[in-house]
Parts: C-alpha cells; sequence; structure tokens
C-alpha cells in the first residue's frame, strides 16, 4: 500500500484558508459594528450584528439592495440560458456539420475575444440609445446573449466527446439536426455547459462597468448597489462588508447546486486532453 505524502495535506489544508480566509474575514466583518472593524488589532472573531447589518442594507432606501438582487439574479440567468444554448448550437455546428465558411466564421468568432470590452462600450451606449433600450435591464442583457468564448468551448468540447458515427446513425434513422441536437449532442455537452453556465453567470453578476454606464437609477444591479454603499464622505465598512456577504452568497449557491457537474466537466475534459 502507497504511504500518502502528509505534505500533500499541509498543502491543501493551506490551499483551503488561503481561500477560505477572505470568505471569513468578510463574514467577520459583516458581523461587527463600524467602530470595532477599524479597531487595532482587527476582530478576528465573529461578532452579534450580523442581521442587524444586513437589515440595514435591506432597509437603505438610497440603495435599493433588494430590487438590485433581483434584477443582477435575472439578467445573470437569462444570459446564462442564452449563451449555453446558442453556445451549444453554434459550437455543434462548428464541430459536425459542414457548411461553406466554416473555419473564415470560426476565426471571426474567436477574433471577437480579442476586442476589449472597452473599446466597445461607446457604440454599445449609442446603440442601445437608438434602440430605447438605455436604463433598462435589457440593456445589460441583450447584448450577451451570445459568447464568443463559449462558441469556442463548446466547439472543442464537441469535437472530442460526439463520435461523429453516432451523428450518421442518427441521420440513417430519419433524425433531423435539431433531433440529433436535443438527443444525442446536448445531453453529451451537459459538463461543459454546466462549466460555462457557471462562468457566464459569476461574469455577468459581477460586471459592473456596463451597469453602472447604462442603468438608471431606479434598476440598480447588486455592484452598482454596492458601489453606492461606499459613495459618500463617509463610509459604513459594517453596512459594506454585509451587503457584499449577501451579494456572494447566490454564488456560493450556484456552485453547491452545481458543483458536481461542473467538476466532472473539468476531470472529463482534462482526461480528453
Amino acid at each position: 500500500m502507497k504511504t500518502k505524502n502528509p505534505l500533500l495535506y499541509v498543502g491543501l489544508i493551506a490551499t483551503l484558508i488561503f481561500s477560505a480566509g477572505p470568505l471569513y474575514f468578510m463574514l467577520v466583518m459583516a458581523s461587527r459594528a463600524n467602530d470595532e472593524i477599524v479597531s487595532l488589532p482587527p476582530p478576528l472573531w465573529l461578532g452579534g450584528n450580523l442581521f442587524s447589518n444586513i437589515d440595514r442594507v435591506f432597509a437603505n432606501e438610497d440603495v435599493l439592495f433588494g430590487q438590485a438582487l433581483l434584477n443582477s439574479l435575472l439578467v445573470a440567468t437569462v444570459a446564462t440560458v442564452c449563451v449555453v444554448v446558442t453556445s451549444s448550437l453554434a459550437g455543434f455546428a462548428f464541430a459536425k456539420l459542414k457548411f461553406r465558411g466554416r473555419n473564415a466564421m470560426l476565426l471571426f468568432v474567436i477574433g471577437t475575444m480579442m476586442v476589449p470590452v472597452q473599446l466597445g462600450l461607446i457604440p454599445l451606449y449609442m446603440l442601445m440609445t437608438k434602440l430605447g433600450l438605455n436604463g433598462g435591464l435589457e440593456s445589460v442583457t441583450l447584448p450577451f446573449i451570445v459568447a464568443g468564448f463559449g462558441v469556442f468551448m463548446m466547439r472543442q468540447f464537441a469535437e472530442q466527446a460526439i463520435p461523429d458515427e453516432m451523428i450518421e446513425a442518427a441521420r440513417v434513422d430519419g433524425a433531423s439536426t435539431f433531433r440529433i441536437f436535443f438527443s444525442i449532442v446536448f445531453p453529451a455537452l451537459r459538463p461543459a455547459a454546466a462549466v460555462l453556465g457557471l462562468l457566464t453567470f459569476m461574469e455577468r453578476w459581477n460586471d459592473f462597468l456596463w451597469p453602472f454606464l447604462t442603468l438608471d437609477a431606479e434598476h440598480p444591479t447588486v455592484q452598482v448597489a454596492l458601489s453606492r454603499l461606499s459613495s459618500g464622505y463617509y463610509s459604513d465598512q459594517s453596512l459594506i462588508m454585509a451587503g457584499t456577504l449577501v451579494g456572494t452568497l447566490p454564488l456560493v449557491v450556484v456552485f453547491i447546486v452545481f458543483g458536481r457537474q461542473i467538476i466532472g466537466g473539468i476531470m472529463e475534459g482534462g482526461l480528453k486532453a
């Protein structure tokens, strides 16, 4: 029997501490009063003000944190579903369907990933203004229902995970392209779709710059609401930490719910590589 290396466990424990440390520190700060946070040395244990600080976050009428949570959940969910569906369809088409200009179109999709997001803010703002969508949640949802990275990722996974013989057998049986996709291709792409879904949800949930530019005061997202908590001449650090804690919980829940499929997709992709 092979002896287990104790250094492996030391490394794992150190990784856990460094990874969970900031989350624990945020929880401690959110449970303390503001004067306790700024004191030296800083507190290391949970206090008794966690729920009162959270209540103050939701009671702040200038921030609209409850509506911001719902807005971010709606935007992130819609964008995630759309990106997973469109990327799976396009990835399947680029990987398994033969059509003229396929390679050129794929290169164009990859090329969109090389353009910095900041360069597209002004044209995108002008486009949303002409469409009359600035200020509403549509302006932070519609531009992100398709992702070049998602198309490339699903194309690479479909190329390796789906045998050509399986598709040809389905065609011989009379299945249409969409029937092949929904019955054969998408179930095989599910691990990669889970990984892409998590990455997309996190990206849209944590997006700040574009929502800050385009949304009005009545339609904030979580990151915009958090920026309002920290604005002004006086910053209540306990209030900011409590809002950050609440804004982080949905990401933790999503990872817990889909963690098994996500890890399975990463491991399967690593084995195929």
